[in-house]
C-alpha cells in the first residue's frame, strides 16, 4: 500500500498539457507517478517511446507496422565520419525531412531536397539533440485521427486530412490560424480509413498508450504509412484533436471530462497491484 504524500492530496487529478522535453517525454510523468497523482495521458514508458522518433520508428518496424524508411543518426557518429554518414543517407533518396529525435512542433525540422544542405540540416538539429533521424518524404496526403480511452479498447476518430497552405507542415501552419484546414472526413477510400483506424488502435494498444494519442498518417491511394503517435497532443485553437473528436459529435469538454475520468480509472487499477 502506497501512501500519497501531503502536498499532493489537493489534487484529484492532472493535465500534463505539455510538449517536447520534460513535458512528454516521461520526465513529468515520473514525477507524477512518484507523487501517487492521477493524471491525463500514457505513463512514463508509452511517453518516452512514442517521442524518441527513432526508437518509435524501431519499434513499429518490429511490429511489422508501415512507415517512411528512415535513419538514426547519433552526434558522436556525425562528428567522427561525417562524409560517411552522408553517403549512407543517400539511400533514402530526396526529398528528406531532418529531425532531432525528441522534439515536436517541427522545432528543428528542415526538408532537404539538394544533397549539398544535407550537412547544415543535420548539424542545424544536432543543435537540440544528440540523435537526429533522417526521414524519406512521402508522396502520401497527410490524415490524422485522434484515439482516445484504456490502453487495450480505445476508440479512433473519424480521419482527418490535413490540407497545408505551406510546402510543408511546418511550426506556422501548425499553430498559425490560417497555416491549415483540416478536412473531415479525409478524401480517402473506405478500405484506407478502415487500415488507418485498425493501425492507429493497434500502435496505440502497441506501445501501451492510455488516454489519449493523435495518429498522424500518409495515405497514398490504399497504401497507409503510420509517422508517429503524439501522446499529448495540441488543444490550443488550431489543435486537430479535439476537432476530430468534435466533428464526431464530442463536444470539447466532453473531452476534457472523459481524459480525466480515464486518469482517475487508471491509476485506480495500477494502485490495485502489488508492488
Amino acid at each position: 500500500m502506497r501512501t500519497r504524500p501531503a502536498a499532493a492530496l489537493s489534487a484529484d487529478v492532472v493535465f500534463p498539457v505539455l510538449h517536447g522535453p520534460f513535458g512528454e517525454d516521461g520526465s513529468v510523468q515520473g514525477l507524477l507517478e512518484m507523487l501517487d497523482v492521477p493524471y491525463v495521458g500514457s505513463g512514463v514508458l508509452a511517453s518516452a517511446a512514442c517521442l524518441d522518433k527513432v526508437v518509435a520508428k524501431e519499434l513499429m518496424a518490429r511490429a511489422g507496422i508501415a512507415q517512411v524508411d528512415y535513419a538514426g543518426v547519433r552526434a558522436s557518429r556525425w562528428q567522427s565520419e561525417r562524409e560517411q554518414v552522408l553517403g549512407e543517407l543517400g539511400v533514402l533518396g530526396l526529398a528528406v525531412f531532418v529531425k532531432p529525435a525528441r522534439l515536436g512542433s517541427s522545432v528543428g525540422i528542415a526538408k532537404v531536397t539538394d544533397p549539398r544542405e544535407l550537412g547544415a540540416a543535420l548539424d542545424a538539429a544536432f543543435e537540440h539533440d544528440p540523435c537526429v533521424i533522417v526521414e524519406a518524404m512521402s508522396t502520401g496526403i497527410e490524415v490524422e485521427c485522434s484515439v482516445l480511452g484504456p490502453t487495450s479498447d480505445p476508440q479512433v476518430s473519424e480521419p482527418g486530412e490535413i490540407v497545408l497552405e505551406s510546402d510543408w507542415y511546418d511550426f506556422a501552419a501548425k499553430y498559425e490560424p490560417g497555416g491549415m484546414t483540416l478536412l473531415v472526413p479525409a478524401r480517402i477510400s473506405t478500405v484506407a480509413r478502415e487500415k488507418l483506424r485498425a493501425t492507429a488502435a493497434e500502435a496505440f494498444e502497441r506501445f501501451g498508450c492510455s488516454g489519449l494519442a493523435r495518429a498522424d498518417f500518409f495515405v497514398d491511394g490504399e497504401n497507409v504509412l503510420l509517422n508517429e503517435l503524439n501522446t499529448m497532443p495540441g488543444f490550443t485553437t488550431t489543435s486537430v484533436y479535439a476537432k476530430l473528436w468534435e466533428a464526431g459529435g464530442m463536444a470539447y469538454e466532453d473531452v476534457v471530462t472523459r481524459l480525466c475520468e480515464l486518469a482517475i480509472e487508471r491509476h485506480a487499477q495500477e494502485r490495485s497491484y502489488r508492488f
